[in-house]
C-alpha cells in the first residue's frame, strides 16, 4: 500500500490528535477516512451536477441530434 506524508501546523496536528483520540482511532485512520470522505463528497457533487446538466439540456440535445 502506498503512503503519503502530510504536513500540519502544530495547532492542526494537536486538533487532529485530539479528534482521533476522542473517537478512539489512530490519527492515520482518522486522516485517511477524512480524505476519502472528501473525495466521495466531491464525486457525488460532480455526479449530481452532471445529472442536472443532462436533465435540463435534454430537449436541446434531442433537437441537436
Amino acid at each position: 500500500m502506498a503512503g503519503l506524508n502530510l504536513r500540519f501546523t502544530d495547532e492542526e496536528l494537536d486538533a487532529l490528535r485530539a479528534r482521533a483520540e476522542a473517537e478512539g482511532r489512530s490519527m492515520q485512520a482518522f486522516a485517511h477516512d477524512a480524505v476519502m470522505t472528501a473525495i466521495d463528497a466531491h464525486t457525488r457533487l460532480f455526479d449530481e451536477a452532471a445529472d442536472h446538466v443532462l436533465r435540463v439540456s435534454e430537449e436541446l440535445n434531442r433537437r441537436l441530434a
